[in-house]
C-alpha cells in the first residue's frame, strides 16, 4: 500500500508499479514542479486559527511536487517565479515581475495540483511526489526564495490550510517547470 496525504486525512491505494508511474509520465509530459501563481493585493495563510504566512501586493503560489522532480526543477521554478511579468507597468501591460516591484511572495504548498484528473470522477495521486519528497522539496524551493526575495511568507506542509486572498485582476497563471526549460 501506498499512503497518499490529503488535507487533514490518509487515504490509502493500491502500490503502484514503475510502469505505470513511468506510463504516467509519458501521458502528462516531463517532470516539473507545478507553480498556480495569483497576483494578490493581499493574501494570509491560517493554521487552526494561526496566521502562519502573510503578504501584502504580491504574489500567492501554490506549489505542487510530482515524482521525479527535483533541485533544478525547484531552482527553475524559483526563477520563473520571481521573473515572470504579471505586473502592470506605467501603460497598464502585464511587463513587471515580482523582483521588479519588491511584492511579497506567499508559498504554500498544495498536494493536488498534481493530481491526474483526465478520466474519471475521482482524482488520481499517482503523479505526486511522496510526502517526505514533496516537503524536502518545497522546503528547499522556499530556502532558495529566502535567499534571493526579500519578503517570503510560507503556508504550512502537511497541515489543513484556510488559505484567504483578495486575487488582483484576477490573473492567475498555471507554470510547470522543468528541469531544462
Amino acid at each position: 500500500m501506498q499512503i497518499i496525504p490529503t488535507a487533514g486525512h490518509t487515504a490509502t491505494e493500491p502500490g503502484i508499479s514503475s510502469a505505470l508511474v513511468a506510463a504516467t509520465r509519458t501521458l502528462a509530459g516531463p517532470p516539473g514542479m507545478i507553480a498556480l501563481l495569483q497576483r494578490v493585493s493581499e493574501a494570509r495563510v491560517e493554521v487552526e486559527g494561526e496566521t502562519v504566512g502573510a503578504i501584502d501586493a504580491g504574489l500567492l503560489v501554490l506549489v505542487g511536487v510530482e515524482r521525479g522532480d527535483s533541485e533544478p526543477q525547484a531552482d527553475r521554478l524559483l526563477e520563473r517565479i520571481l521573473g515572470y511579468r504579471v505586473f502592470p507597468d506605467a501603460q497598464g501591460r502585464m511587463n513587471l515581475s515580482l523582483r521588479e516591484i519588491d511584492g511579497g511572495l506567499l508559498l504554500a504548498p498544495q498536494f493536488t495540483l498534481a493530481a491526474d484528473t483526465r478520466k474519471g470522477m475521482r482524482p488520481s495521486f499517482t503523479p505526486a511526489a511522496s510526502p517526505e519528497e514533496g516537503a524536502r522539496l518545497f522546503h528547499y524551493l522556499v530556502d532558495r526564495a529566502r535567499a534571493s526575495h526579500s519578503k517570503v511568507a510560507t503556508g504550512r506542509f502537511g497541515a489543513y490550510m484556510q488559505v484567504r486572498l483578495s486575487n488582483d485582476g484576477p490573473v492567475t497563471f498555471w507554470l510547470r517547470a522543468a528541469a531544462s526549460d
